[in-house]
C-alpha cells in the first residue's frame, strides 16, 4: 500500500500507467466490452465501477493537451435506444481533474474496437451502464519550476 493512492491503482496499472508515453492511449473498458480479445495488455478491474476506476485514474493520469478530442467514447449503435447518462459522470470526473482541457470525442462502435486495438492497455471494469467504454490519450506533465 502507498499513502495517498487509491487501492484499485494496483501495481501492475500502476507500472503499466507510468511506462505509458505522451500521446498512448488506455481503454476504460465496461463489464461488456471483449477485453482479452482486443487488448495487448489487460488490467482486471471486475468488481469495480467504471467511475471509480476513472476517479483512480485521473487522480495520477495526465491527459493529453495537444489533441482533440483527447478522450473518446463508444458511440451509441443507431436505432439502439439506450440512455447514456455515465457519459456526462465520466465527462465530470475528468473536468474535474484536468479542467477545461478535456475534450470528449465519440467513435462508432466498430472503430472504436479498432483503435482501441492500438491502445496500450484495456482495463476491464465490471461496470454494467452501456455504452460505457472510454479511451483516454495520455499528456505529458510539465517540469516544476
Amino acid at each position: 500500500m502507498l499513502k495517498g493512492l487509491s487501492p484499485l491503482l494496483t501495481p501492475e496499472l500502476l507500472k503499466i500507467l507510468c511506462e505509458m508515453g505522451h500521446g498512448d492511449e488506455i481503454v476504460l473498458a465496461d463489464g461488456n466490452f471483449p477485453s482479452e480479445a482486443i487488448g495487448q495488455r489487460v488490467v482486471r478491474l471486475d468488481a469495480h465501477a467504471g467511475t471509480d476506476v476513472l476517479k483512480a485514474i485521473m487522480s495520477v493520469f495526465p491527459i493529453d493537451t495537444y489533441s482533440d478530442p483527447n478522450a473518446f467514447l463508444m458511440e451509441v449503435v443507431p436505432g439502439d435506444n439506450v440512455e447514456t447518462p455515465i457519459w456526462d459522470e465520466y465527462s465530470h470526473i475528468m473536468k474535474e481533474s484536468e479542467g477545461e482541457t478535456v475534450r470528449i470525442g465519440h467513435i462508432e462502435r466498430f472503430a472504436f474496437y479498432e483503435r482501441a486495438k492500438n491502445a496500450y492497455a484495456v482495463i476491464a471494469t465490471g461496470e454494467t451502464a452501456l455504452y460505457a467504454n472510454l479511451i483516454l490519450k495520455k499528456g505529458v506533465i510539465s517540469p516544476v519550476k
